[in-house]
């Protein structure tokens, strides 16, 4: 009986171990899922909300402007419209047209006025409503004696003095006249070729030459060396101021003609040589008058 109590207990031990060890094994795929999937579930959330946490910002911006437009912001832009409200000794018209008229001095710009008016040593014009004076040297490069002959014309002037506070406006047709009198001057000295010959007269006369007037604005130096073929100790004690002279353009450099009078006495003295040619042998002794005949000595 001992010995059946004794199988019986160890059978009872034998079929308890194995369950005993299938356990820990059942168990432990169980644990190691459950942190695969947590770690997973990790990993995606903030996946999926950084989209959203971006998109925040982008839908606030426009709201972040609206404190530009406040009073305060706009003080300068106020400060500006109240400019053109007047000042109590102009009203808004006078200050546009005062505005335009400093915006033209600064740039210089050309203008077509209208003579309306002649006053005491010069004449009126109007530009934008504002009242501007002409002086008579403004008019033109020539002296002006009659205003009269102004009144009416149409010309192109520019503005030289803007003083609002004062109310003075000045213009001037004299600056756009001497420029396209220069660029006119340019055009002609550039069709002018050096060894070209013009009949001109003395204009002026300085101590290292004189300037002779060849028409039409133009110009040009002779040098006191280029005046005669002796040497000349003042260019005053061979010519004199309106004397007609003859002269050869002997170069050019920027934008001056360089002539010379010694240049054409040198070609007349060179034209007016004789070549002698010798005669034969035995004519030599016939007439010496034959061979120097044409000899001018």
């Amino acid at each position: 009986m001992e010995t059946t109590e004794t199988t019986k207990v160890t059978e009872e031990i034998a079929v308890e171990e194995p369950v005993a060890a299938e356990a820990p094994v059942v168990e432990e795929p169980a644990a190691a899922e459950v942190p695969v999937v947590e770690e997973l579930a990790a990993a995606e959330a903030p996946a999926e909300e950084e989209p959203a946490a971006a998109e925040v910002p982008v839908e606030e911006a426009p709201a972040e402007e609206e404190p530009a437009q406040t009073m305060e912001d706009m003080g300068e832009a106020l400060e500006e419209s109240y400019k053109m409200m007047g000042d109590g000794e102009h009203d808004t018209d006078a200050l546009l047209a005062w505005a335009k008229i400093k915006e033209l001095y600064e740039t210089k710009e050309n203008l077509t006025v209208e003579i309306s008016g002649i006053v005491n040593k010069g004449v009126i014009a109007m530009v934008e409503g504002i009242r501007g004076f002409i002086p008579a040297s403004r008019l033109s490069l020539q002296r002006v004696d009659d205003l009269n002959e102004w009144l009416g014309r149409e010309i192109q002037v520019r503005v030289i003095t803007a003083d609002q506070d004062s109310d003075k406006l000045v213009l001037s047709a004299r600056e756009i006249l001497k420029e396209e009198r220069e660029n006119a001057k340019k055009l002609k000295l550039s069709a002018v070729e050096v060894g070209s010959i013009f009949t001109g007269k003395v204009d002026s006369i300085q101590d290292y030459g004189v300037f002779v007037d060849l028409g039409d604005g133009i110009s040009g130096l002779v040098h006191v060396s280029q005046i005669a073929l002796e040497r000349v100790k003042h260019p005053s004690d061979v010519l004199k101021k309106g004397r007609e002279v003859r002269v050869k353009v002997i170069g050019k450099q920027d934008g001056k003609l360089k002539l010379s009078i010694k240049a054409l006495l040198e070609q007349k003295k060179k034209d007016e040589e004789v070549k002698v040619s010798i005669p034969k042998a035995e004519s030599i002794g016939t007439s010496m008058g034959d061979l120097l005949k044409n000899l001018k000595l």
